[in-house]
């Protein structure tokens, strides 16, 4: 097969022309690397490499945007990737930047578990059910969680004076309270415990 023209194209895409018709649209970066060129012969298995390497370099791209704003965990990039450009370019993609430290899971699940322990005053089985979601392991969030949770009485009761303080002695509102505050992960022992200390519960 011999490629009889490529032309530029928008977000550094080149289109590629064999043998008189348009055949794919290749990341530029990749096609200049591979030194084909308008002239050039090129055989199936060639085409196929450049169209895999293609993808995994758009992948890489599109992983360096996502984690430019904040930091994420393998599996929020994959489900951003797979859907674009595959499984195998994806986890090639990520493989890579996780070998220059750019995604790293622990990395990320401290700073969210921070996240939701400190800005959130997430108990911590909420805490591991959120940073299951994001796909951490659980014997990393079980580490993690023990190394930086603080003591869920003491934090209980900051979330009853800034939140709840006036529902306290509202038999209503003190039901709703505590739906809210099982809601965010604590449990009862540790909200009675709470209660007693601020002279709710006998």
């Amino acid at each position: 097969m011999l490629i009889t023209a490529i032309e530029e194209r928008k977000k550094g895409m080149s289109a590629l022309f064999i043998d008189g018709e348009y055949a794919v649209s290749i990341d530029t970066v990749t096609l200049v690397s591979s030194g084909k060129k308008t002239g050039s012969e090129i055989s199936d298995d060639e085409l196929y490499e450049l169209i895999e390497q293609s993808k995994i370099n758009r992948a890489k791209e599109k992983a360096l945007y996502l984690i430019e704003y904040r930091q994420r965990s393998r599996k929020e990039i994959e489900e951003k990737l797979v859907p674009l450009y595959g499984q195998t370019a994806s986890d090639a993609a990520i493989e890579r930047l996780e070998q220059l430290g750019l995604i790293d899971d622990e990395s990320f699940a401290r700073e969210y578990a921070r996240q939701l322990l400190e800005n959130k005053k997430f108990g911590v089985k909420r805490a591991a059910f959120e940073l299951m979601k994001k796909g951490i392991d659980t014997y990393l969030i079980d580490e993690i969680l023990e190394e930086v949770a603080p003591d869920p009485v003491e934090q209980i009761i900051k979330v009853i004076e800034k939140k709840y303080i006036r529902c306290i002695d509202d038999e209503k509102g003190r039901n709703r309270m505590i739906n809210g505050l099982r809601t965010m992960g604590y449990g009862w022992d540790d909200i009675k415990q709470a209660l007693y200390e601020l002279g709710a519960y006998e």
